[in-house]
């Protein structure tokens, strides 16, 4: 077709101003030049024309079907026509159905978008990088797809209102006054509720957010309960005190089955299964308990905030509402929480920088023991330490830790040659380990360690080839903590070498021989902190002598300690000569 003939039909294009200079003679839209055609992404058609027995062969559009009634402005060849050439265009109904009419359509930006999350510091981008871009740390973008766009339902948090005159500015004297700090956190009695309130720093203080962390199996539905029924049964405000336990994973009915099995009948306590966030506020408000208990963090869901139950928005939202719960109503919650497989707290960082304490539990696959451990509590120390035994009827208190990681000594016995006994600090306890070391002459593996860093014992087997002589070149050396426990502070470093000596000499160290030192690099022996803490608890053991640095050893025996003697050394050469001799 020529473009004289253009004159007949015209092309009507419902467009900006910008698109009209395609009408001239070297840019005919039709399909002669696909080269042009290829940039228009709708087949669907617009023709007007002025006679109705000329048609016009089908051209490609920019848009969709729709058109408007008017004539574009003129431009190029084609202001040279007048207007009165053209006729209003009649426009033909829309007949046939397309791909939208059959599977429905969505708008422009309502698809599922994809964020990437970092889980560290929860900072949102668009796009992935290798690192994120707020604090740096590498590997921690996660993929999350929002099914609804920011035009999507709000989060409806109707159902904890808080009246701007409510809140206003209260001066620190008038906060404080009256108040009695002895009662104001909610006592835990009994041996597990001392070590627990140990941990948290004194007890459990109203209206916080407490998050416990553990491995699988551990036993924190366990440490929960037990909790729950201790707090249900203080009747210390002469009324009594609700505590509600919410289950995400278990039902009523076995919730009740364990705690049949621990031996807890406690009235007060309810059980409630649910994973509405909102559900679970409205049944428990009319109770006004004494704390909450969710079990767990990442089963619970929020209506109105994109994502599944355990999502990285799921699990921020839901905890920032329980937030608010525990501080308008001043009721203590109590959240488990799942790890990963590095061992942190499943979800966005932010969820541990929400809470006010986070607690970890702690235990080997095959020890019934449990450790339970203050990583972060704002209303107290996280250098404290409990210490529980996993039994039929529950987590036990264990009221001497050391007995977990000291087995029977048998003095007369030449087998039990390299085996010493360190004392080590865990916060604000004591304990005592042991420590064991096995020399083996033409091994073909030269060194082996398991609960000690590497590092620190090539120090300590170089120290003792150097500054006391010990001629350990050829043999292959294996050190061991026994339970499984790691020794990170350096007050351990003078039983690692007694232990290496005893079996490098094949004798024996007595039994009631406590060692307590840092070694330098010159094979000095040094101090280490709270020296009278540790000391103590070798008394209560039973220990008659302790080696120490020779610089403490005036100080610790004005301490009141009749029955310990007190060794004190210079150096390693003087200790193998107190120790490895025969009297």
């Amino acid at each position: 077709m020529q473009f004289p003939k253009m004159k007949s039909s015209v092309r009507f294009f419902h467009s900006p101003k910008q698109f009209l200079p395609l009408f001239n003679r070297t840019h005919f839209l039709s399909r002669q030049f696909p080269q042009i055609s290829r940039q228009f992404h709708s087949t669907t058609l617009r023709l007007c024309s002025v006679g109705e027995s000329q048609t016009v062969p089908p051209v490609w559009s920019i848009y969709g079907s729709s058109i408007t009634n008017g004539v574009p402005e003129s431009s190029g060849n084609v202001n040279s026509q007048s207007s009165s050439d053209f006729e209003k265009p009649q426009v033909k109904k829309k007949t046939n159905l397309g791909l939208g009419d059959l599977v429905g359509t969505r708008k422009k930006g309502k698809a599922n978008r994809t964020n990437w999350v970092c889980s560290d510091c929860g900072y949102t981008d668009g796009q992935w990088w290798g690192m994120c871009r707020a604090c740096e740390s590498v590997g921690t973008m996660k993929r999350y797809s929002a099914g609804e766009s920011d035009e999507g339902p709000v989060v409806q948090r109707t159902w904890l209102p808080q009246k701007p005159e409510e809140v206003q500015p209260v001066r620190l004297l008038e906060v404080n006054k009256g108040m009695k700090q002895l009662d104001w956190r909610i006592p835990l009695s009994g041996l597990f509720g001392n070590e627990v309130a140990r941990v948290l720093g004194g007890g459990l203080v109203p209206g916080s957010l407490v998050l416990i962390g553990g491995d699988p199996g551990v036993g924190k539905s366990t440490l929960l309960l037990q909790m729950a029924a201790i707090i249900a049964d203080v009747h210390d405000l002469g009324e009594p005190s609700p505590v509600v336990y919410v289950s995400g994973e278990e039902s009523v009915e076995q919730i009740g089955n364990r705690a049949d099995r621990m031996m807890i009948a406690t009235e007060e306590l309810f059980l409630y299964s649910s994973t509405d966030i909102e559900d679970i506020v409205e049944k428990v408000q009319p109770l006004s308990p004494r704390a909450l208990i969710i079990d767990s963090i990442q089963t619970v869901y929020l209506r109105g905030v994109a994502g599944s139950a355990g999502g990285l928005m799921q699990v921020k939202e839901c905890t920032s509402a329980l937030l608010r719960f525990a501080k308008k109503t001043n009721i203590p919650v109590l959240l488990a929480g799942h790890v990963t497989k590095s061992g942190d707290i499943a979800g966005p960082r932010v969820l541990e920088h929400i809470v006010d304490a986070v607690l970890y539990m702690e235990g080997e696959k095959f020890s019934s023991y449990r450790l339970l451990r203050s990583v972060k509590n704002r209303f107290g120390s996280t250098d404290e330490l409990g210490v529980f035994e996993m039994s039929q009827l529950g987590l036990q208190a264990v009221s001497n830790p050391s007995k977990i990681f000291l087995s029977e000594q048998h003095s007369d016995s030449e087998f039990l040659a390299g085996l010493a006994v360190a004392v080590i600090m865990d916060g604000s306890r004591s304990f005592l380990i042991e420590i064991q070391a096995l020399c083996v002459s033409g091994s073909t593996v030269s060194r082996h360690v398991n609960g000690i860093q590497a590092s620190r014992a090539d120090m300590i087997i170089s120290v003792l080839m150097k500054q006391a002589g010990l001629k350990l070149q050829e043999n292959a050396i294996f050190l061991n903590v026994v339970s499984g426990v790691a020794l990170t502070e350096t007050a351990g470093d003078l039983a690692v070498a007694a232990a290496i000596c005893s079996s490098f000499l094949e004798f024996p160290i007595p039994n009631g021989i406590a060692f307590i030192g840092e070694i330098g690099l010159g094979g000095e022996l040094r101090m280490v902190s709270r020296m009278e803490k540790r000391v103590s608890t070798v008394a209560k053991l039973g220990y008659r002598k302790c080696i120490v640095p020779k610089s403490a050893e005036k100080s610790l025996g004005t301490l009141g300690f009749e029955l310990m003697e007190f060794i004190g050394c210079k150096n390693l050469k003087e200790v193998i000569n107190v120790v490895f001799t025969t009297p």
